[in-house]
């Protein structure tokens, strides 16, 4: 589709910057519920969903989205009106903030809907308006076109809150469109606490991608607490707010079950999901390194997530499987 004929007619449009697992899971569901989305992505996904849509699947059904597929912020011809959801793996918002920018109005709205807490200062040095979201959507992305999501009937919690803190007519006007598109959707003026606590929860990453996605494994649970604990350390002392936990787990309860999807259950999260699909990069910087950075400007240390990150990111470059370091051999290495 031509830049032309997607500005036409628009009152307002979700255009989605770094359309993987996350992005094209949030804009298949609006635009399948009647809103205007144009997908951004790369190489041969882009390809893929501009020659025949987004096939969306879910335990109950499989859908292919006519979607607009474009492979720039510029292509999408952005325009008074449109709101930009960065869903990218932090490594790649700095490229595309520096597309956006270049493109876009000063005055369009930033959703960060990403894990880590690193993406909204990075949008806020760019546009006024940026808006944090907490992602609790189980999607996968390993073939071109295609994401799955194996939850249903709803799709994922994603509440949304101006940054640095706050609610305004955008965080209210998103969460009304999500909740229209199978999503549960609050506007939160702290949901930046909910980031954090959902950071916690994203030090597992590395674990996953690097030693497999078992739950019985007794030393890579032994690995996430002793993160998570650093983890705390930190935010005790850099006075950083967290959401409470028991409330959050309660909410995440109404999403039910993950159920498996063409008959396979889930393989694994976004970092196993990277080193499956041999990207050469993860996000493990911006995860187990953000417990790290603090660490080191609060003088703690955190020898568990420094050992989590660099495991992660030698496996990402050297284009290791992931699954293929037992949990054990890293504890030995603490």
């Amino acid at each position: 589709m031509s830049a032309a004929a997607i500005c036409e007619a628009r009152s307002m449009r979700y255009v989605i910057l770094g359309a993987g697992a996350v992005g094209c899971a949030i804009g298949g569901r609006l635009f399948e519920h009647g809103h205007d989305v144009v997908l951004v992505a790369r190489g041969a996904h882009q390809a893929a969903l501009a020659r025949r849509g987004l096939e969306l699947r879910d335990p109950d059904r499989t859908l292919t989205l006519p979607i607009a597929a474009v492979s720039s912020p510029a292509e999408a011809g952005f325009g008074e009106g449109d709101i930009a959801v960065l869903a990218t793996k932090t490594q790649h918002s700095e490229p595309l903030l520096i597309q956006l920018a270049a493109c876009a109005p000063p005055s369009t709205p930033v959703v960060c809907a990403q894990n880590g807490v690193e993406n909204e200062r990075l949008a806020l040095r760019r546009f006024p308006n940026v808006q944090a979201m907490c992602v609790i959507l189980p999607a996968t992305h390993l073939e071109p076109g295609v994401v799955e999501i194996p939850v249903s009937p709803l799709t994922g919690l994603l509440d949304v809150g101006r940054y640095p803190v706050g609610a305004d007519d955008v965080s209210e006007r998103v969460a009304a469109d999500l909740n229209e598109s199978s999503f549960d959707s609050v506007p939160d003026a702290k949901v930046m606490a909910r980031k954090y606590l959902k950071l916690l929860s994203n030090l597992g990453n590395s674990i996953e991608a690097a030693c497999g996605t078992s739950s019985e494994d007794a030393a890579a649970g032994e690995l996430w607490r002793l993160a998570r604990d650093e983890a705390a350390r930190c935010f005790a002392v850099a006075g950083i707010e967290v959401a409470d936990a028991a409330e959050d787990a309660e909410r995440r309860e109404t999403l039910g079950p993950l159920r498996p999807v063409g008959g396979r259950e889930r393989s694994g999260g976004s970092s196993w999901q990277s080193l499956a699909r041999r990207t050469g990069n993860i996000e493990a910087d911006w995860l187990n390194g953000e417990i790290v950075l603090l660490g080191r400007l609060h003088k703690i240390a955190t020898p568990v997530n420094e050992l989590l990150r660099t495991t992660a990111n030698r496996m990402a470059a050297d284009g290791i499987a992931p699954g293929s370091i037992p949990a054990e051999d890293l504890l030995a290495q603490l």
